[in-house]
């Protein structure tokens, strides 16, 4: 039999978890443990019997039909759950690749990833599962793999945004010239912009808010026309570029704003280095209608921004506070909410990224945990029918849970998307679109943001509770997501912390 699991943590988890459920169960057996619960059940029956004392039936024979359905439901219990019977090994687990095929996405197989390295540690050692809980793996895994089939596929918009928001211009050298350029050529050229007064397009209006404004680039009489007031390695000097400029012994020219930017040796170029390539290869997969050179541009300016762009101006939604018209202290009372949601964003927004990044984690971990505890609670159980019952509903819940992790991401994205997309030629929402579709957004789709990254713990939170309504009590189980991702999310907004107290 084949076990397939989806993620790679939990590919190495599942046969370590039953090598340690073998040993477990071999404990029981040799210590002659695991027939306690059948002495259990005969002392129990007869104590049973005592209480109800004696009256016109035959207590006698009713006694013992109860002894015999409930030994035999323990050996069925003990057969099925309890002795481990199918090999499972590297060999029969298989690492699930059909969603990504499906979304066109490539995952390598673990075999191919840094935990190839993790399996010889487990010197191949091989496991038996159990009948029944070989097929509750198998089922839970089929049905919650045909249910996030059934979620469309979609560009993980909330993982770019954090990704460029945590992208950073690490050389301190870069960050400097990123100082200079403006200085020596933003500046100036939006001090002309200013005297000048040129009639200019909302694109345009909007272009000129970034070093990289292609109008200051292609107008004439703006950084064709400012330079560097300091020579630049990069450029050799230039005698009739440069002249009556003074020149140095290492040879650098002053280049002009747009040798500076543009060139190969330029920011623009340089900048860009500083993102990782995937990322903007799936930035711009996802926004196809846009050219590759305005995606880049896009993200340079994220990246070089000494502060968040603000995208839009409107309303996301309509919420139950606030009125039509603003009135003076509706005005007061927003203005002074943005500031704490956009200081709170800098500590919950990475707490959040980490939290998504170790929810996977620890439900492979939780999974582990259950199928070690296995024997140990059927015995405790003394093989009753019932807690066998909760332990293969729990199991299966946590499976389960992946579909709502799934679920949670694509609403994520889908609401960025709704929001900033623009496909098919009619216009969303927001119609000062920006390729980095709110990726980096401040005040207005903050509590959004808030909103979607709770849904992370709230939604396995509610399907867990949702099973207390079948009688199977398993809700305590979603705390231990929140207990289990907390270490990560604090630690993740930690990071901000310290930076606000520099």
């Amino acid at each position: 039999m084949t076990l397939y699991t989806t993620d790679y943590l939990e590919f190495y988890l599942t046969l370590v978890s039953w090598v340690i459920h073998n040993g477990i169960w071999a404990v029981l057996v040799a210590s002659g443990v695991f027939a306690i619960p059948f002495l259990t059940i005969v002392i129990q029956e007869w104590l049973r019997a005592r209480s109800e004392g004696a009256d016109e039936g035959n207590k006698g024979v009713l006694s013992a039909l109860r002894l015999e359905n409930r030994i035999f439901v323990a050996i069925v219990v003990v057969m099925f759950a309890g002795i481990p019977a199918i090999d499972v090994s590297f060999n029969t687990l298989q690492f699930d690749r059909s969603r990504s095929i499906q979304c066109q996405v490539n995952v390598p197989l673990p075999t191919e990833t840094g935990w190839s390295q993790s399996f010889s540690t487990l010197n191949n050692q091989s496991a038996k599962l159990p009948v029944w809980w070989a097929f509750v793996h198998t089922l839970s895994r089929a049905l919650t793999s045909a249910a996030v089939a059934a979620i469309p596929c979609g560009t993980d918009l909330r993982q770019i945004r954090m990704e460029v928001d945590a992208t950073r211009i690490d050389d301190p050298v870069l960050a400097q010239e990123v100082a200079d350029f403006t200085h020596d050529c933003y500046g100036p050229a939006r001090a002309k912009l200013f005297m000048n007064r040129p009639d200019l397009s909302d694109e345009q209006m909007y272009d000129v808010t970034w070093i990289g404004s292609r109008f200051f680039l292609d107008t004439a009489g703006y950084y064709d026309t400012y330079r560097s007031r300091t020579p630049r390695d990069g450029w050799p000097y230039d005698s009739a570029r440069d002249a009556g400029l003074a020149e140095v012994p290492s040879g650098a020219g002053y280049p002009t704003c747009t040798q500076w930017w543009t060139d190969s040796t330029g920011l623009r170029g340089r900048l860009l280095a500083q993102v990782d390539p995937s990322l903007l290869t799936r930035i711009g997969g996802w926004a196809g209608f846009l050219s590759q050179d305005k995606v880049n541009d896009s993200v340079i300016r994220a990246v070089s921004s000494p502060r968040q762009q603000k995208l839009n101006q409107g309303a996301v939604y309509t919420d139950y506070g606030g009125q039509i018209e603003m009135t003076v202290p509706n005005v007061a009372t927003r203005a002074v909410s943005d500031v704490g949601l956009a200081i709170g964003s800098i500590a919950f927004f990475p707490a959040m990224d980490a939290m998504r990044q170790a929810l996977p984690m620890v439900l492979a971990m939780l999974k582990l945990a259950l199928v070690i505890c296995i024997p140990i609670v059927l015995v405790l159980g003394t093989y009753d029918l019932k807690t066998l019952v909760i332990v293969t509903v729990v199991q299966f819940a946590l499976f389960f849970v992946e579909f709502w992790l799934q679920l949670a991401r694509w609403i994520d994205s889908t609401v960025l998307d709704a929001l900033y997309g623009w496909g098919w030629g009619w216009n969303r929402p927001h119609m000062n679109f920006d390729p980095l579709m709110g990726l980096n957004n401040a005040f207005g789709d903050m509590i959004v943001s808030f909103v979607m990254a709770m849904m992370f713990l709230v939604l396995p939170a509610f399907w867990m509770t949702a099973l207390t309504w079948a009688g199977v009590r398993v809700g305590s189980i979603a705390s231990s997501f929140s207990e289990g991702s907390k270490g990560a999310a604090n630690a993740g907004g930690q990071g901000a912390s310290a930076m606000r107290k520099k």
